[in-house]
């Protein structure tokens, strides 16, 4: 037998799966680079100028309401949907009428000014509003009538384990009720949010 002869038996196989798979890890984080990017880039295309406004407010729902002729969605949470249900001591309650409430609460009487640069598919603007020194955004996450969207993760873990607002009971994320009940679909707020959504234009998925 001539020397080698034979001895491709004894090599191991060539870890083919190792080549691919790292390649296709880096193929992922080369993707996620480019939507992060693209993210940047529509933010900067998008922005104008921020928008200042001021004056007595009209609630609409627990998270959104009208300063002039302009509809504010407040940034970064997300509150029960008006016809919303939810769960508390063994019984059923109105929490998207109470979340609206609360909002009322803080707004009422009191001049609220809003900030914002950005619109939604609605062509609300998303912004962040304060009355009596109080951010609204932020107090309603973190009195629990509300849960963070993009932001305010923070103040939605304090009332989580306060067990305040919704966290009494039991409640679907607004977003989840809106998929249950036919109601459409709104984005997250945020850079990753944004990444999400134009991965899902470019591919098709909306």
């Amino acid at each position: 037998m001539r020397p080698g002869a034979g001895s491709w038996r004894r090599r191991k196989p060539y870890p083919a799966n190792r080549k691919s798979s790292a390649r296709r890890y880096a193929e992922y984080g080369l993707t996620l680079a480019v939507l992060l990017g693209l993210a940047v880039l529509a933010a900067r295309i998008e922005r104008g100028e921020n928008l200042d406004l001021k004056g007595i407010a009209t609630v609409n729902d627990g998270d959104t309401l009208t300063l002039g002729t302009e509809r504010i969605r407040l940034r970064g949470i997300d509150a029960p949907e008006f016809d919303q249900i939810c769960r508390k001591a063994g019984a059923d309650y109105a929490c998207g009428r109470l979340s609206r409430q609360a909002l009322h609460a803080l707004v009422v009487g009191r001049s609220v000014e809003c900030r914002g640069w950005e619109r939604d598919r609605y062509q609300r603007l998303l912004g962040t509003c304060s009355a009596g020194g109080v951010e609204l955004n932020r107090r309603l996450v973190e009195d629990g009538w509300a849960v963070a969207y993009g932001d305010y993760h923070d103040a939605e873990a304090a009332a989580r384990a306060g067990q305040v607002g919704l966290w009494a009971g039991d409640f679907d994320r607004p977003s989840d009720w809106r998929a249950r009940h036919g109601g459409a679909a709104e984005s997250q707020h945020g850079l990753l949010a944004r990444a999400l959504n134009w991965l899902r234009w470019i591919v098709g998925w909306q």
